[in-house]
């Protein structure tokens, strides 16, 4: 084997998938180059192509921070400057290849897979490091010598080793969502938790093709509203950060976030394929307000009482539709922090700007890493999507977001009514011990939002801001939730039995102090629906009668 061997820039390794469906792995040159022609990346997991996604911004950030796309230097000398470059990219429909070519072949010996000194992505003091198998750097796999899958996607050589193409794909991954199952090497060194992706509640802005996608996700301003500061990407470093476990100042500038060392590694081959790695934690620095991070929502969190919020990186919950998150994502009012890159979105749609086109459709995609005990290791991976009209993040559109606000939160609403309803069943037909009526509520809830998943994803893809319809808009909406309820509150009340339907009479008891009160009651399922229907009633008033 060649100590130099595998270059990034030339070798093909990032999996595209193109408009006639076909996926093919491309060089990082080409998939800049020709990301006009790709529809999507297409890698083993949705997470692991937030990763590679994140390495191309690295670049475009770096070189589109410095030149124009002509290839000219011309760093921005104030706000606007980026919004002009980007409108200028946007039009072209393709990145430029001139400062494209020109800035990769400057930096050509950084990008080496396997190199003595500068191994892409890796530093040889990593060596000391826990070591594990390429079975481990799998992420579809993700198993340890200790936690064995059952039912692995791969077995025998597949899962004992990986091409080089593989391994550089996986690398990017367990950089930013590698799991806190490693042990320092180092006597009393911090607790860094997961990788740097695997602590947000990742976000990304998704366009007709790969270079929309891209293009969108290029956030040439902080938040949409202030210049970056300095800073440079891991591979421009004259020498790259190797001590374990090392404490940095939230970076302010986006090629050296988007290309941040969470982690140290060092790769491991034997006759042309990566049979493991060795591993020591990296760079980390405090989430608190490191609104630097663009791919990200946010929570708000009260350290002690009367103490003002602090905002951290959320993650996403894998339970919960992405359309139930709308108003902590897509709110820009109330001391919400909306990611940055929606803000970037919102700016570029600003009266006097419009880059994108009037009355278009914006589509945002999440992802997100699962784990499980305190983050020690992977169980599992998701993503979900979103579109909707552009206008909903303009000025024109805040009357509607919050009109779609409490229309979420009347469906979490109609949920918890058809939560009681199942309870109440439950109790009627006698399958209320043990705890069972719970269970009943939450598979009732997850079913419920199935049902109206769909819908109302239908019902949010069709609001247009400039139409002036939003009473008729929101009344259609309330028939057809309240509707889905009835329909479904009807089955459950026949799936419930003809013992439910006669019921029974059982004592509540309820505690007030040192006084404890009984009250006979009598439960059925006629009763249960009857009261499932005043509970609509209340939630949408005089809409939801039809």
């Amino acid at each position: 084997m060649k100590e130099t061997e595998f270059n990034l820039l030339e070798e093909p390794w990032i999996r595209i998938r193109f408009p006639d469906c076909s996926v093919r792995e491309v060089s990082l040159t080409d998939a800049l180059l020709h990301a006009h022609e790709a529809a999507d990346l297409s890698g083993e997991l949705p997470a692991q192509d937030v990763a590679v996604l994140r390495l191309l911004l690295a670049v475009l950030q770096t070189v589109f921070q410095r030149v124009d796309e002509t290839g000219a230097p011309a760093p921005f000398r104030q706000e606007e400057d980026a919004i002009v470059r980007w409108g200028k990219l946007w039009r072209l429909g393709r990145f430029p290849a001139e400062p494209l070519q020109q800035y990769l072949k400057t930096w050509r010996e950084r990008f080496w897979l396997f190199h003595p000194e500068r191994p892409f992505w890796q530093v040889p003091q990593a060596k000391i490091g826990t070591e594990y198998s390429a079975a481990k750097l799998n992420g579809e796999l993700s198993e340890s010598g200790n936690k064995i899958r059952l039912f692995p996607p791969c077995s025998g050589e597949e899962k004992s080793g990986m091409s080089y193409a593989q391994a550089a794909r996986w690398l990017l991954y367990l950089n930013g969502y590698d799991d806190t199952s490693s042990k320092p090497k180092t006597k009393g060194a911090p607790s860094v938790g997961a990788g740097w992706l695997g602590k947000l509640g990742p976000i990304q802005a998704v366009g007709s093709n790969l270079f929309e996608t891209l293009l969108l996700n290029l956030t040439l301003l902080k938040d949409g509203a202030e210049k970056w500061g300095e800073g440079v990407p891991c591979w421009e470093l004259e020498t790259p950060r190797s001590g374990e476990r090392t404490e940095i100042p939230q970076p302010d500038h986006p090629a050296a976030l988007l290309t941040l060392q969470s982690r140290r590694i060092f790769l491991h081959r034997e006759n042309d394929r990566v049979t493991g790695y060795s591993l020591l934690g990296g760079d980390f620095f405090s989430p608190e307000y490191a609104y630097c991070e663009q791919m990200t929502v946010w929570r708000g969190v009260q350290r002690s009482r009367n103490a003002p919020l602090v905002f951290l990186p959320k993650r996403h919950d894998p339970g919960k539709q992405f359309w139930r998150e709308f108003p902590a994502v897509f709110m820009q009012e109330n001391g919400i922090h909306a990611p940055g890159v929606v803000r970037w979105i919102s700016r570029l749609q600003h009266p006097g700007i419009h880059l994108l086109d009037r009355g278009s459709l914006v589509r945002f995609r999440i992802t997100g890493v699962e784990y499980g005990d305190k983050d020690f290791f992977v169980t599992d991976t998701f993503a979900d999507e979103l579109s909707f009209h552009a206008d909903l993040l303009e000025d024109v559109g805040k009357g509607w977001r919050k009109s779609i606000q409490e229309e979420i939160a009347r469906c979490e609403s109609l949920a918890e009514a058809v939560g009681w309803l199942a309870c109440d069943l439950a109790i009627a037909a006698g399958r209320d011990k043990d705890g069972s009526q719970k269970a009943e509520a939450g598979k009732a809830k997850e079913q419920f939002y199935f049902r109206v998943d769909q819908p109302f994803r239908e019902w949010l893809r069709t609001i247009d801001p400039m139409r002036g319809e939003e009473e008729n808009k929101i009344l259609q909406w309330q028939n057809q939730a309240a509707q889905l309820a009835r329909r479904f509150g009807e089955e459950l009340v026949r799936e419930a039995g003809t013992r439910a339907l006669i019921g029974r009479s059982i004592e509540d008891r309820s505690k007030k102090g040192k006084n404890e009160t009984s009250i006979k009651r009598h439960y059925s399922a006629p009763e249960a629906y009857n009261a499932f229907l005043s509970r609509i009633a209340v939630i949408y008033g005089k809409g939801g009668t039809a």
